[in-house]
């Protein structure tokens, strides 16, 4: 439904260019008189004519592969005025026009300037057209990437996506000079769960908990899964006393949750450890790597039922 109105305006643009040179020869052979064979310069036919087919190719590629609209007409219109011109010369190299007459030189030469003002419009919208297109695709692969960075499992970013974050939060956290805290939270002995259950009621359970210690967060804070059953919390604008809290906080919640099996409705009873570090003037790697440390010393046994 889209090709008819582009064949209509590249159908009226190729017309009018013709109707324009075809009226320009009219006036030159009811003006002038045609030169004898052998007083045609025809090496400047040849230059004036191919600088003109070569602007006519311009225009048909311009046509046939842009889509109407505002832009293309600007360029269109402003490659029109350079053809009509060039014609105009080409013309004038086989018809004598008399010196009385003066406006063949407007024909030769006005279109000229008329078409570098309008063919520069058109250039300037097309780069801010260029400029809009490579804000949208740079949004786009920076949605795509991100979806990539997200955990197939769960709603949560995964590791590359936490490692992105922190360093984010890092940076805010400096200069604002408030406090950044993370919190690491590991469910206890959770490859019983897949030995016993199997791993599609682990994948159910570790669903479960996502959602459970999303409730259990503040709005500000970012839970991501880093790997397997442990997750990290970034808490900002959080002093190291208030990350504990909500870490017992969170792990009060793990151990509460009252999960069932899909097949026999047995309940699973869960336990988690949970670590805190503060950031202190550190890279993201770091840090992370000192709330793991943390949250293997913190580590209980506890077992499932």
């Amino acid at each position: 439904m889209l090709s008819r109105p582009i064949t209509n305006n590249r159908t009226l643009t190729l017309t009018g260019l013709a109707i324009c040179a075809a009226a320009g020869l009219y006036l030159y052979l009811m003006a002038g008189d045609v030169k004898p064979w052998a007083l045609i310069d025809w090496m400047d036919v040849c230059a004036e004519g191919g600088t003109a087919l070569f602007a006519l190719l311009w225009l048909a590629l311009l046509l046939t592969s842009r889509p109407s609209g505002r832009v293309t007409h600007l360029l269109a219109v402003g490659l029109c005025c350079f053809i009509f011109s060039w014609w105009m010369d080409v013309l004038d190299e086989f018809i004598v026009i008399p010196p009385t007459v003066h406006w063949d030189n407007l024909l030769e030469n006005l279109p000229i300037p008329i078409g570098l003002v309008i063919l520069s419009i058109g250039i300037y919208q097309w780069h801010r057209e260029e400029l809009a297109i490579r804000r949208q695709m740079t949004k786009r692969e920076r949605v795509f990437r991100d979806e990539r960075l997200f955990d197939k499992l769960t709603p949560l970013g995964g590791a590359a996506y936490l490692r992105e974050q922190v360093k984010m939060a890092l940076a805010e956290s400096s200069n604002s000079t408030r406090p950044l805290s993370l919190v690491a939270i590991d469910i206890n002995d959770f490859h019983l769960i897949n030995r016993r259950f199997g791993p599609l009621e682990g994948d159910k359970v570790l669903q479960a908990v996502t959602q459970l210690l999303l409730l259990n967060l503040r709005d500000q804070d970012l839970l991501c899964r880093l790997a397997g059953d442990r997750f990290i919390a970034i808490l900002p604008d959080t002093s190291l006393a208030s990350a504990r809290q909500i870490a017992e906080e969170l792990r009060a919640a793990v151990a509460s949750l009252a999960y069932k099996t899909a097949s026999a409705g047995e309940r699973i009873w869960l336990n988690a450890s949970t670590g805190c570090t503060l950031a202190d003037n550190e890279d993201s790697e770091t840090l992370i790597k000192r709330v793991n440390i943390d949250l293997t010393h913190a580590r209980q046994p506890a077992g499932i039922a």
